[in-house]
């Protein structure tokens, strides 16, 4: 999700819903990585191997654009220069922070267990099959990561909307 569009008061909602994105992404790699935790024999050849979803600050740091406000006197455009830049119109370090971006998915390296099954349809010579990499405990820890992580993003952004709601009644 792009935030750069996203302008004001209202920016304050798109940083956690770029949050709450990528930890739906995130869940959805976690929940391949279970379902292959089995697979022996993938169309790239060998066990499936674990991804994991490389999550990053976003980098977009586009500054506020503001127009001159123009008034029409005997039929031109003029515009109205003020002196000093208005209170907020540079944004602050908290500002210009815009969420978090979706980075790569990639492999992990390594090999999964080696385990003696000479009726597997995927055992080598010996009888041994390469099993993934994938633990399902540390992937049932990364689920539980991930999902709190999800449930932060949305409690800042029931906290942000009911703000925007406050700030509308005033």
């Amino acid at each position: 999700m792009s935030v750069d569009g996203v302008r004001g008061l209202f920016r304050g909602l798109a940083i956690p819903a770029t949050g709450l994105s990528a930890q739906r992404k995130r869940l959805d790699m976690i929940a391949m990585n279970i379902a292959n935790a089995e697979t022996t024999n993938t169309p790239e050849g060998g066990p499936y191997r674990r991804r994991v979803l490389e999550l990053q600050e976003s980098q977009s740091l586009e500054l506020p654009q503001y127009s001159t406000p123009t008034t029409r006197r005997g039929g031109i455009q003029v515009p109205e220069v003020p002196e000093v830049p208005p209170v907020g119109s540079y944004p602050t370090i908290a500002e210009a922070a815009y969420g978090v971006e979706l980075g790569e998915v990639r492999e992990v390296a390594g090999d999964g267990p080696l385990v003696y099954e000479p009726g597997h349809p995927d055992a080598d010579e010996a009888g041994y099959v390469r099993y993934p990499n994938v633990v399902i405990a540390q992937e049932m820890i990364e689920l539980m990561d991930a999902r709190r992580s999800y449930e932060a993003n949305a409690t800042v952004f029931d906290a942000m909307k009911a703000m925007l709601r406050r700030a509308i009644q005033i």
